[in-house]
């Protein structure tokens, strides 16, 4: 299961994927450090690196394949790592100065209202 959002926030990525990582190895002995890293594709020392902060975040391919398989949202990962995914990039450089106004307005709604937007926007007729 994963955190709620008011833990992830107060979170960076490598504790945030040590905590996830280590939650999930309490049931499953298959999610080692060393077991995680080889299906992940990266040398357990990086990923022991990672999780300590010793290492920045790594590039949005290992951290969506971490994602995938810490059963994790991808984006929420991208985000404690401080970056944004690529096709989201290419979104926002495409109208800058209209996403940068929407996020700013968004960013102290609740979530519902938030949602709500969301959701008129995908089902509205335009």
């Amino acid at each position: 299961m994963a955190c709620s959002e008011e833990y992830i926030v107060h979170m960076s990525f490598g504790p945030y994927v040590r905590s996830r990582r280590e939650a999930l190895r309490e049931r499953d002995p298959r999610y080692s450090l060393r077991q995680v890293a080889e299906r992940v594709g990266i040398e357990p020392a990086y990923l022991s690196k990672i999780e300590r902060e010793d290492f920045s975040p790594p590039g949005e391919g290992t951290i969506c394949a971490l994602a995938r398989e810490l059963g994790e949202n991808s984006d929420v990962l991208l985000a404690l790592a401080g970056k944004v995914s690529s096709d989201l990039q290419e979104v926002i450089r495409r109208r800058p100065q209209l996403f940068a106004e929407l996020i700013r307005e968004l960013k102290d709604l609740p979530d519902r209202a938030v949602l709500r937007l969301v959701r008129d926007v995908r089902d509205g007729e335009w």
